[in-house]
């Protein structure tokens, strides 16, 4: 039985695991840009309604947030965006899947209250009823805090061969609600999802746990002492970077890739799940995101520049350009810049298949969007040829490129919005709307945005190789 640590009701640590690339979302989510940084409903992006959940200063404690190495600064700058403070934003300088992540929460987490108790949540789920969900926190963090871990769960709707379930055992007494786990059962097919959901014992693994640092550390030592071999040093030998907690990389690399689920919670005798109906989803497919929306009077989702005519239960998303759909049904039509997906509704969730194939050959349009984000604001690539390409670069107020040069390309820069400081060779000029300014192929240059508008210029790239690679740094505000 789980050893009982008094309950005092202290405040919780959300821990926001913010580090997936939300393949089953393409085009629209990529490697660089994935779908918790997009605004896949309403105006804030998933990361950022999932972080307002926790405002309240009063039941929460500043929030973990654990990313990738490459998407630090665009989840920086999202986050920056609310008026909520965090407690951390760490580094994995790897993939490592959940375990290793959730490990290093804790550990830190102990560092500032060593009776911490975490609320782990993925960064791009969907929860309809707020109130619900915490109100459903506060009830299962007596249990938490006594030594269980307890995972949420969703009561199925549907036979979903997308997601994991489990069977729920008899009540924890004292504890209202909250259920022993019995089993944990792997996504399944589609036979076994129907039998799984006609007999009534089990429910969806919505991904989202509640538990004692404490606890889940001493069930990681018990059952996977390896992350934890790996996972401490990484810890101890961290470094700070601006606002980033960087984990050591060479002691992560050691730790191995596996999810809380493998490593603990399908092991540990303490688990434990609270049922929660909540209007959840995790948005993981386009059918998902079509089954949340609002829909007009034939049943289709619509966003963007969109014309539907005969047409039934379609999702259409057009990022800028008119996307017409003519006598069609169960469609998911998805149009951005770079790309288009025509695909059968019913089989988004086959989605990442086609994603390995463009990974497998080499396709851009797997990891950049069509306009990537950077520390100083964005680009995008309007025409790219062998030995030329055209970009629009997009500079924040107050912000600046660095100070760098390039060994195979020269630049001519236009600017079309705003007032630029340009910094090439010795000298230093300013450039007005419809001014120029040439930068030869290994001149030292900087670009930067004195101003508090948004600076725009478009940017024309010449030479024999326009890598993003061929770029050399010689001062970087950013610290790459």
């Amino acid at each position: 039985m789980p050893s009982e640590i008094p309950f005092a009701g202290r405040r919780i640590t959300p821990v926001i695991l913010a580090g997936g690339s939300g393949t089953r979302l393409w085009p629209l989510s990529r490697e660089q840009h994935p779908k918790q940084l997009l605004p896949l409903q309403g105006a804030q992006s998933m990361i950022q309604q999932t972080l307002a959940r926790f405002a309240d200063q009063t039941r929460f404690a500043p929030a973990l947030v654990v990313t990738g190495d490459s998407l630090r600064f665009s989840v920086a700058h999202q986050l920056q965006e609310l008026p909520i403070p965090l407690g951390g934003l760490i580094l994995e300088p790897m993939a490592r899947n959940t375990a290793p992540a959730i490990a290093a929460a804790a550990l830190l987490a102990l560092e500032s209250d060593p009776e911490a108790c975490l609320l782990v949540v993925p960064s791009d789920h969907l929860i309809a009823d707020l109130d619900r969900f915490l109100a459903l926190v506060t009830q299962g963090e007596a249990a938490a805090r006594e030594g269980w871990l307890l995972t949420f769960s969703i009561p199925p709707t549907r036979p979903e061969t997308g997601y994991g379930y489990i069977r729920r055992g008899p009540p924890l007494p004292g504890h209202d609600g909250v259920l022993a786990v019995e089993a944990f059962v792997e996504k399944p097919d589609a036979a076994k999802a129907e039998t799984l959901l006609a007999g009534g014992e089990h429910v969806w693994n919505a991904g989202i746990f509640l538990f004692s640092a404490a606890s889940l550390l001493a069930e990681l030592d018990q059952h996977a002492p390896e992350i934890l071999a790996a996972i401490r040093p990484a810890v101890a030998k961290r470094t700070s970077d601006r606002d980033f907690i960087r984990l050591d990389a060479e002691a992560f690399a050691a730790a191995p890739a596996i999810s809380i689920d493998y490593a603990v919670m399908e092991k540990t005798r303490r688990a434990a799940t609270l049922p929660c109906a909540v209007g959840w989803s995790d948005l993981g497919a386009w059918s998902e995101l079509w089954a949340v929306s609002v829909k007009d009077q034939d049943g289709n989702v619509q966003k963007g520049d969109v014309l539907a005519l005969d047409s039934r239960n379609c999702l259409l998303w057009a990022e800028k350009r008119l996307t017409v759909a003519l006598g069609v049904q169960d469609l998911a039509v998805v149009v951005t810049d770079d790309a288009v997906l025509v695909a059968d509704r019913a089989r988004s969730q086959d989605l990442k298949q086609v994603v390995d194939k463009l990974k497998a050959a080499n396709r851009p349009e797997v990891g950049l969007p069509s306009v990537v984000h950077r520390p100083w604001g964005t680009y995008q690539s309007i025409l790219l040829s062998a030995h030329y390409q055209v970009k629009l670069l997009t500079v924040a107020p107050g912000a600046q490129l660095s100070l760098q040069k390039h060994r195979h390309r020269s630049e001519h820069w236009v600017v079309v919005g705003g007032t630029a400081r340009v910094t090439c060779g010795s000298e230093e000029k300013t450039v007005a709307v419809n001014e120029s300014v040439f930068i030869p192929a290994g001149c030292l240059h900087r670009l930067e945005n004195p101003n508090s508008e948004p600076l725009r210029v478009i940017e024309v790239q010449t030479g024999d190789y326009l890598g993003e690679d061929d770029i050399i740094r010689v001062d970087d505000p950013w610290n790459r």
